[in-house]
């Protein structure tokens, strides 16, 4: 409840933004491949280790920061105990790296955190000792529903400048709108955009009403992301050679969907998380 109060309430009122730090060089799609370390030393937890490609990097005022507590025994293995940590920006310790020059979502920051021998108070823990992995994929199914909306808005923004541009440039005669494949590529997009938008709301419903809800944040990213990157692939094709001019939107809106196919989980995730509740 202090923790709450404390960090909770500034980042819901938007007085303080916040980040999350679970991709390290080594540990990506394979989050147990964690090397950050937190190890306690008396009241205060000691962090040593890095993350990348952190969003809101280097401007947020809270980072969850996710590292490794420990070895624990799990089916006759040991396995990697992994926690979850509070750590305020200007902690002693706590720094930034590269700024990563980025294909898409250039006005978004994404930074390294650099972690030695930063010393955080010991009720910075978030939950218990060892949730850490459990609170992790916990924020990934909500970030999913955030990220197949984002996708979702890109394919939406892509299908309208298209259809506008279609019915003003003219060939052989006539706008390309009136061309039987315009129509039909027209057609095929709206279906798809239209398709994604119910498994966006759905999810999100999911989200509201229900405990779980992974398996249908799951296949709302997994398809409104494809659907972006088609539909904004395609909107940069119907527009020709300006398409490919940063005079119109569509470059950077089909630069700006390949990356809702990656991040919060591949697509290739995506379809394990879906393929593994099927199969269970």
């Amino acid at each position: 409840e202090e923790q709450k109060q404390k960090f909770l309430i500034p980042l819901a009122k938007g007085e303080k933004l916040g980040a999350f730090g679970l991709t390290e060089p080594g540990a990506g799609t394979d989050a147990q491949g964690q090397q950050t370390k937190a190890v306690l030393d008396g009241d205060e937890w000691v962090l040593n280790g890095s993350k990348c490609f952190i969003t809101n990097g280097k401007y947020a005022d809270t980072y969850i920061v996710i590292a490794v507590t420990g070895t624990v025994e799990k089916r006759g293995k040991m396995q990697k105990e992994i926690s979850a940590f509070i750590v305020e920006k200007g902690t002693p310790g706590f720094t930034f790296g590269t700024k990563e020059k980025k294909m898409g979502i250039r006005g978004s920051a994404t930074y390294e955190l650099i972690f030695t021998d930063c010393r955080i108070p010991k009720d910075n823990l978030l939950g218990k000792k060892g949730e850490g992995f459990k609170i992790a994929m916990h924020t990934l199914d909500g970030g999913r529903i955030g990220i197949a909306a984002q996708a979702l808005g890109l394919a939406e923004g892509a299908l309208d400048r298209t259809v506008a541009y279609v019915k003003e440039r003219k060939q052989f005669g006539r706008t390309i709108g009136q061309f039987q494949n315009t129509q039909f590529q027209l057609a095929d997009m709206a279906t798809k955009v239209k398709a994604a938008q119910m498994m966006v709301y759905r999810a999100a419903m999911a989200k509201a009403t229900q405990k779980s809800y992974g398996v249908e944040a799951a296949m709302a990213k997994l398809y409104a992301a494809e659907v972006a990157m088609e539909v904004t692939t395609k909107a940069v094709q119907l527009h020709g050679g300006y398409g490919y001019i940063r005079e119109y939107d569509v470059e950077r809106m089909m630069r700006d969907a390949k990356i809702t196919e990656i991040y919060e989980g591949t697509s290739e995730v995506q379809r394990m998380v879906i393929s593994g509740a099927l199969l269970k």
